[in-house]
């Protein structure tokens, strides 16, 4: 069964976090949008849970000639985290892809820039710390964001994307200590295949949803 667009999967996602909620505490529950399609989603869950949105930029290192394919992603000023078995199974090294990282790195920093700002990240530290994608492919983005956020200590790390590979799904248990992931097809093979308007998400629409919850979550 597939969504309708983002905002209906974040609407079920919403949902489903809310009965999580019901089962055990969310403490300062705060959700970070790995933009710029998990944005849409993300906006929904953090309405359904009243807690305040913001973003964390990761950027997708992709496979040469095949971009879409990701063998590694960076995050904030970490090292670039790269799928080691892909890399020697390609015959690719690091050295070889230092070229791709720095341009991903540059765009992250642009988009950081105007999505946030120069106001600082949020202190997720002891906090129910909620990331969310509009989906889960080879899972890249999704391993150096959470291993980007485990040594700010969050008291509780939780994956939600309402689709995803079954396989990654599983391997993204040993990175959080929740995976919320609400169909995981047996033939998933991509994430649009599973929306019916999977058209891209651009800057203003991400900065409009940041601005419009933060508005709505003063003091939060």
């Amino acid at each position: 069964m597939r969504f309708h667009n983002r905002r209906e999967a974040g609407r079920q996602l919403g949902l489903r976090l809310m009965e999580r909620a019901s089962e055990r505490e969310f403490i300062r529950p705060v959700v970070l949008a790995l933009p710029r399609g998990g944005v849409p989603v993300a906006a929904e869950v953090a309405q359904a849970l009243g807690a305040p949105l913001d973003v964390l930029v990761a950027r997708k290192i992709g496979l040469p000639g095949r971009p879409e394919t990701g063998i590694g992603a960076v995050v904030g000023d970490d090292p670039p985290l790269f799928d080691q078995r892909a890399l020697e199974m390609l015959g690719l090294t690091e050295d070889r892809l230092a070229p791709d990282v720095a341009r991903e790195r540059d765009e992250l920093r642009r988009r950081t820039l105007l999505y946030r700002g120069h106001r600082s990240a949020p202190d997720v530290r002891d906090r129910t710390v909620i990331v969310v994608d509009d989906g889960l492919a080879t899972g890249a983005t999704a391993r150096a964001a959470l291993r980007h956020l485990r040594p700010l200590r969050p008291g509780r790390l939780i994956l939600t994307v309402p689709v995803g590979a079954p396989e990654t799904a599983a391997e993204m248990r040993s990175e959080a200590d929740d995976v919320v992931c609400l169909r995981q097809p047996p033939d998933f093979r991509a994430v649009g295949l599973w929306y019916d308007d999977f058209d891209q998400v651009d800057d203003e629409e991400v900065v409009e949803a940041l601005d419009a919850r933060r508005a709505s979550t003063r003091g939060t």
